[in-house]
This record gives structure tokens, sequence and C-alpha cells, in this order.
């Protein structure tokens, strides 16, 4: 799909660059909380039943956009791991739901910590300006990601 660059270079130059640099800040926080290095996918839909409650494999396979089998697969794995556990659909019998268990529900909440820690000690290291001009920046940042 090629889609056509209307904008100023300096507009499409920034923005390639903020993609550059949001991708980085999201591989640097994935590193510092993964211990025990489980893949995007993986995390994904753990955060997804934290978000929504339990799920079946196709409404978890529609939302992370993949194949139900794939789902599957990262589940068996998540389940084998204790992060998640099946329980009975209430409305029908055919269908099974997959939940957060206790286990599940605190490595989210250590991950979390953990990239916020790391965060704020990164944020520590700027100049009370350089903190001012990011913590600026931050309602901007919101609006690209509602827009």
């Amino acid at each position: 799909m090629k889609v056509a660059l209307d904008r100023p270079p300096s507009l499409d130059k920034a923005s390639s660059e903020l993609l550059l640099a949001i991708g980085q800040l999201v591989r640097k926080l994935r590193s510092q909380s993964n211990p025990n290095e489980m893949n995007l996918s993986q995390m994904s839909a753990l955060a997804r039943l934290e978000q929504f409650g339990p799920m079946t494999t196709a409404d978890l396979s529609r939302a992370e956009a993949m194949k139900p089998q794939s789902m599957g697969t990262i589940l068996a794995s998540l389940e084998q791991d204790g992060f998640v556990h099946r329980q009975p659909h209430p409305t029908d019998g055919r269908q099974i739901l997959f939940a957060l268990t206790d286990k599940g529900k605190e490595e989210r909440r250590q991950r979390g910590i953990a990239k916020r820690v790391w965060l704020a000690a990164a944020m520590a290291k700027f100049t009370p300006a350089e903190r001012q001009t990011l913590n600026a920046a931050i309602p901007l940042m919101k609006r690209l990601g509602d827009g």
C-alpha cells in the first residue's frame, strides 16, 4: 500500500524521528521489564485479559489480529507457565474462557513497576529544564495516541 506524503519535509522528518524514538523507548522498556523473556504476543495477551477480563481464544485472536491457532499456542504456553487458566463460559457450554491467574496478575504488576522504576531513573538523569520539556510533551503524546 502506497501512502502519499503531501506533508512539508520538516513534518515528514519529525514524524520519522518520532517513530524511531518511540520504537527505541518501547524496546528499552520491554527489555527492562521482561525477566521471563515473554514475547510481545504473550505480553499483549496478558494485558488484554487484564484490561477486558476473561476471553475466548477466538475473541483474543480477533482483538490481536492473529489466527486462532496462533493465539491457541500463546495461551497454551501462558497456561503452562501458570499465568492464565481456563474457565467455563457462563452462557455457552461449548466455549472456554481464559482468565489471568493471581500469578499472571502479579507478573503484570511487577512488569509495570519495573517499567516505571527504569523510566523514573532515566528521567532523573535529565536536567530540570529537560524534565520540564518532557512533561510539557506528555499531553501532546496522549493526543497523538487518541487521534
